[in-house]
């Protein structure tokens, strides 16, 4: 199998492990980290070896340019190449460079971009996988907090016209107390 198409099984398998992820009211670190959980799951269900936090083949920038940066998850495989996963709520560039310089090295890159939508497109050969969460503003101080419930952001059912044959009820509705024998 080629680079290319590994890659884009190895990011829909991904895909479909995330798209069972659900929590309620996380902080943005909070989501990072589960999400980074599920990813470690996945690749450890695929029986690879995975190491969190490994170091990238990008040094960091100046100043400390002398120091590696680090991937949020790196797995070591048996039949191919290593994957390696960035995982963020923004479109930062500094991601985009990261991943770019491990495919160059010869390593399936993939990266999950999480947040409420609009996600843009990450260059190739950067394989992208995206896990929209719905947010809102959290207690004073707490900053914004996120959800996902896969099917549960659905809008509310239609509801039907009054049809033929069916009679309206006056409300308030008597309580039993009120009726006499």
């Amino acid at each position: 199998m080629d680079g290319v198409a590994d890659g884009e099984r190895l990011a829909a398998s991904l895909g479909r492990a995330l798209a069972r992820l659900t929590f309620v009211d996380l902080t943005t670190d909070a989501v990072t980290a589960r999400i980074i959980e599920s990813v470690v799951a996945w690749a450890g269900d695929q029986g690879w070896r995975v190491y969190r936090r490994a170091p990238s083949v990008l040094p960091l920038p100046p100043p400390l340019s002398r120091q590696q940066s680090v991937l949020d998850v790196a797995c070591a495989r048996p039949d191919g190449p290593p994957v390696v996963i960035e995982v963020d709520h923004t479109d930062r560039r500094r991601t985009w460079e990261k991943l770019a310089a491990e495919a160059a090295a010869g390593r399936v890159a993939i990266w999950v971009r999480w947040g409420p939508g609009r996600f843009g497109t990450a260059p190739a050969p950067i394989h992208q996988v995206t896990c929209e969460v719905s947010r809102r503003a959290g207690p004073a101080g707490a900053g914004r907090l996120h959800s996902r419930a896969p099917g549960g952001d659905l809008p509310p059912p239609a509801h039907s016209e009054r049809g033929a044959g069916s009679t309206a009820v006056l409300l308030p509705l008597p309580s039993l107390d009120d009726e006499t024998p």
